[in-house]
């Protein structure tokens, strides 16, 4: 059985719709996948029509993006109540923030660069958590830049001129609001430097004294030192350890299923939860 429990549509950050993930899913061989949006469940519905049209098992999941002392923490959350209140008013919080945060962004970058707001509502679907891609795909479009890649590289990383920062939670408070929810928690791709600062074991250990229950340890953005201290850290917690793709469509190079979970780690995560069960075809 291939798992693969990290995946992104349109609904945040992603290329594909969700029926467009669950069909990729499918052609990829996959039998169960994970559909994480950024902050947001607004995929679930239109991903549970198509897995069950494709014959494929749906984990519905979100991942929560949060921050630590200005570095950013993100949570995967498995099979959580979408509809509870403290969880639901976080992540609402969250997306008004990274809305605002990169209104303010492109406002910058409108002194600069031939790119305003309304070239960057092109490339978001209504209603969907709004992120630095967005703008980074609007850049693509306007030739300014020939892909997201470089769009982070030149314009919109971590501490660029045009950086603005948004409200995100703590993560040990979002790993108990996804345990209050019936959900489980999951610290996703947490060695990823490549991608800039990361917490050090000291916070990890506090997430799962919280109650987060697994590290997501393969992942393309861990070489093998980092997976090989997620195996011991994970294994010094008593914590589960998951394999993604964090896949994207073709805003990011992640193929789906090119890291995949144990399906005992899956059976692990049904037993934990009380939010909403895993849809089976």
């Amino acid at each position: 059985m291939l798992i693969d429990l990290h995946t992104h549509s349109t609904v945040s950050d992603g290329t594909d719709s969700p029926a467009e993930v669950v069909s990729c899913v499918a052609q990829a061989g996959l039998d169960v996948f994970a559909l994480t949006d950024h902050d947001t469940t607004m995929g679930w519905d239109e991903a549970a029509a198509a897995a069950r049209q494709h014959g494929i098992a749906l984990v519905r999941g979100i991942e929560i993006s949060c921050q630590h002392e200005g570095v950013t923490v993100h949570l995967l959350g498995y099979l959580q109540d979408p509809a509870a209140p403290g969880l639901l008013e976080e992540l609402d919080r969250s997306r008004l923030s990274r809305r605002k945060r990169a209104q303010h962004i492109v406002e910058l970058m409108s002194a600069d660069l031939d790119l305003h707001w309304e070239d960057v509502l092109e490339h978001i679907d209504p209603g969907a958590t709004v992120g630095r891609p967005h703008i980074a795909d609007a850049l693509v479009a306007k030739g300014i830049v020939a892909s997201r890649d470089l769009a982070f590289a030149n314009y919109l990383y971590d501490g660029s001129p045009y950086y603005a920062a948004h409200y995100a939670p703590d993560p040990v408070a979002a790993v108990r609001l996804v345990g209050q929810a019936g959900g489980v928690a999951v610290m996703a791709h947490p060695f990823a430097s490549k991608r800039g600062r990361v917490v050090d074991d000291a916070v990890i250990e506090a997430m799962a004294a919280a109650g987060m229950a697994g590290l997501e340890v393969r992942h393309r953005d861990h070489g093998g030192e980092e997976v090989r201290h997620g195996l011991d850290l994970a294994a010094s917690l008593g914590l589960f350890v998951t394999g993604s793709s964090d896949y994207h469509g073709h805003g990011k190079r992640n193929l789906l299923g090119e890291n995949t979970t144990d399906p005992m780690v899956l059976e692990r995560i049904e037993d934990l939860a009380t939010g909403v069960e895993v849809l089976r075809p």
